[in-house]
C-alpha cells in the first residue's frame, strides 16, 4: 500500500484541498491481489487504490466515457508485418498506466484509509485513477 501511495504522489495524482460547498466526494477502496509464479507460489503482493466511480454524477463529474481499444485483427496484422519486415517486437508493462491521463473535470475524492491529510480536507484528483469513468 505504501508503494502504491508513493507512486500516486510521485505522479502528482492529487492535491489536498478543502471541499467546496455543494460538492460531494467520490469514495475509494483498496483492491489486493497476489501475483503467483508458474508453480502457484506467491511472488508479490499488490495493492491498488481504486476510486468508486459508480458514484460519479453525469454532467458534474464526467461528460462522456471513452476507452480506446485495439482490435485483435490489428495486432495480428502488426505482428505479421514484423515477421515479414524483420522488425524487433518488444513488450513492456506500465505500472501506473491510467495515471498519465489528466482530468478536465474537478473530482474530489475521500482520502484512502490511513492517509494523513489535514482535517476537513479532501483530495482533488488531477490525474485519472482506476475506477473513475474517465480512467479508460
Amino acid at each position: 500500500m505504501a508503494e502504491e501511495i508513493a507512486s500516486l504522489e510521485k505522479m502528482g495524482t492529487w492535491k489536498a484541498v478543502p471541499l467546496p460547498e455543494g460538492r460531494k466526494t467520490v469514495g475509494c477502496k483498496w483492491v489486493y491481489r497476489t501475483k503467483r509464479d508458474a508453480d502457484g507460489n506467491p511472488v508479490r503482493y499488490k495493492a491498488r487504490l481504486v476510486a468508486k466511480g459508480y458514484s460519479q454524477v453525469y454532467g458534474l463529474d464526467f461528460d462522456e466515457t471513452y476507452a480506446p481499444i485495439t482490435r485483435l485483427e490489428t495486432i495480428c496484422l502488426l505482428l505479421g508485418l514484423a515477421v515479414v519486415k524483420d522488425w524487433e517486437v518488444k513488450q513492456f508493462d506500465v505500472k501506473t498506466a491510467y495515471l498519465y491521463g489528466d482530468l478536465k473535470e474537478e473530482i474530489y475524492m475521500d482520502p484512502p484509509p490511513g492517509y494523513d491529510i489535514p482535517e476537513g480536507f479532501v483530495l482533488l484528483l488531477i490525474k485519472a485513477l482506476y475506477g473513475l469513468r474517465q480512467a479508460g
